[in-house]
């Protein structure tokens, strides 16, 4: 069994830092449950996600030593582009730095203050979770291919003749009210 610094799954961060220790691997996208929830295809093999995770201890001047972690993680999913509403593979790329300090309040308030995100320290730390919500977070807000490979519905429809001059106009009953009765300005 690995010890606490070097299980990915239960990560001791302050000795991971003090040692200055390095852990990389893979992951089944399967086993990310928040970034599998959000795939165009959750049940079908995604692939795998590839990580790495890096700890150091930085010392400012004249300040108590600071516990820090930088993660690396890369993933390449497919996702439902919002045009065509059919598969676009999209990258995932991960690269940030988190500051643990020992306590929640402590983390808040120098959450505000810094560029890097500020932690409570962990009694251990899931890196599959951290990943995940990495991941997760590196998702797009609206995915899309920059050619969709088929043509858009709409324009299928205008095609197929639906949007012909015979249908009512939307405003037509509103243009009648403005009238007021039987034809009265």
């Amino acid at each position: 069994m690995r010890s606490r610094t070097s299980d990915p799954r239960r990560l001791d961060v302050q000795a991971f830092a003090r040692e200055s220790g390095s852990l990389e691997g893979t992951w089944p996208i399967a086993s990310l449950e928040r970034l599998k929830s959000s795939l165009f295809r959750p049940d079908a093999d995604a692939g795998h996600a590839r990580w790495a995770a890096h700890g150091e201890t930085r010392k400012p001047n004249s300040l108590q030593p600071q516990t820090w972690l930088h993660l690396t993680a890369h993933a390449s999913v497919e996702l439902e582009c919002q045009r065509c509403l059919s598969a676009v593979r999209t990258a995932l790329d991960v690269d940030r730095f988190f500051h643990f300090v020992p306590g929640e309040d402590e983390a808040a308030e120098l959450d505000a203050e810094e560029e890097d995100d500020v932690l409570a320290l962990p009694r251990s730390l899931d890196l599959l979770e951290l990943v995940d919500e990495e991941l997760l977070l590196a998702l797009p807000i609206v995915p899309r291919h920059e050619h969709c490979p088929e043509p858009l519905p709409l324009k299928a429809e205008a095609e197929a003749g639906f949007a012909d001059d015979e249908s009512p106009h939307p405003f037509a009953a509103l243009a009648s009210l403005k009238r007021g009765p039987a034809g009265q300005n």
